[in-house]
């Protein structure tokens, strides 16, 4: 305990890895969302956008959404996220990472798989609010693995935080590099390079004696990404050292709140060690659940609500 024995068996189709998760990025309609935006101010004079969902009733219970690389409030699995816990007494806050709300973010650094301190200022600009008792932490890829680190890095949490989930997640970074460059991967790899490459260019514009042409046309994979931006922009000596000091994997053990980790076997994006059962077994907050389909963020259930959203939601729930 606690390894959970997944019932998710979904249509046919939606047992293919790469369809589900190409068809729920890209093709699945989670209908109209009403959100409302507040930005936070952070201490090093940056900022970042949270837009907010409601129950229909008042509510104690607030869910923070964490997306994964180059997403936002807006995508596809934090929406529908977000529309099953409004319809279920819970209030939402889906967080856009710097320069992840549609605006260039103003500093030279932007966001990273283990930037903890900017999820911790998001937690304590809604505590000032003083209106929610219980608080959940929801990420996806690589959300998952900051709300983990975050959960696992700290002595202690604020005592509202009572549960997380995390879907989809590279508990081991440099792992989930591997894969994502095998040939398989060749289609999401190139999608986020492109995204990348095009922030670079416009950050390239407000910090040009620290970000060059040279440098651009230098990134080929998404290695070269971090290791000539994402590395030397926060602090660290090389991509790998990235990887070794953000990957949540050596925090779980740690970890003190009931945590739900949600992993397909069949996610392309995942090395071994994002599924580690071992620990899991002799935890007593870590609940493990590896179904054999789901894809990475694809748990198709109907267009409407997937398996990874119920569970999300009866987890929190759950006693």
């Amino acid at each position: 305990m606690p390894l959970i024995s997944s019932i998710y068996k979904p249509p046919a189709l939606f047992r293919n890895g790469h369809f589900s998760t190409i068809y729920s990025a890209k093709l699945r309609n989670t209908g109209i969302l009403l959100q409302h935006r507040e930005r936070i101010s952070l201490p090093d004079g940056d900022f970042m956008d949270i837009d907010f969902s409601y129950a229909s009733q008042p509510t104690e219970n607030l869910a923070i959404l964490l997306h994964g690389l180059e997403g936002n409030a807006q995508r596809t699995y934090m929406k529908g996220q977000a529309q099953i816990l409004n319809q279920n007494a819970w209030n939402v806050c889906a967080v856009n990472y710097r320069g992840c709300s549609g605006e260039t973010n103003r500093k030279h650094e932007s966001y990273n798989a283990g930037k903890t301190e900017d999820l911790e200022a998001v937690i304590e600009y809604l505590l000032h609010k003083d209106i929610y008792k219980n608080i959940a932490l929801i990420g996806f890829s690589l959300g998952g693995n900051l709300l983990l680190k975050y959960l696992g890095e700290r002595e202690t949490t604020p005592k509202e935080i009572v549960k997380a989930v995390a879907v989809s997640s590279p508990l081991d970074l440099k792992g989930s590099l591997h894969r994502l460059s095998q040939p398989n991967n060749w289609i999401y790899r190139t999608s986020f390079l492109y995204d990348l490459k095009n922030k670079y260019r416009t950050k390239m514009k407000l910090f040009p004696e620290l970000m060059t042409p040279s440098d651009l046309h230098h990134i080929k994979t998404l290695k070269d990404f971090d290791e000539l931006y994402t590395a030397p922009a926060h602090g660290f000596i090389d991509a790998y050292d990235y990887y070794a000091k953000n990957s949540c994997l050596q925090f779980l053990s740690q970890i003190k709140i009931p945590v739900l980790i949600l992993n397909a076997k069949n996610d392309s994006f995942l090395s071994e060690n994002c599924y580690p059962l071992s620990l899991a077994e002799k935890s007593k907050n870590i609940y493990l659940e590896t179904p054999n389909y789901g894809g990475h963020v694809g748990f198709h259930k109907t267009e409407k609500t997937y398996y990874s959203e119920e569970r999300a939601l009866q987890f929190l729930n759950s006693n």
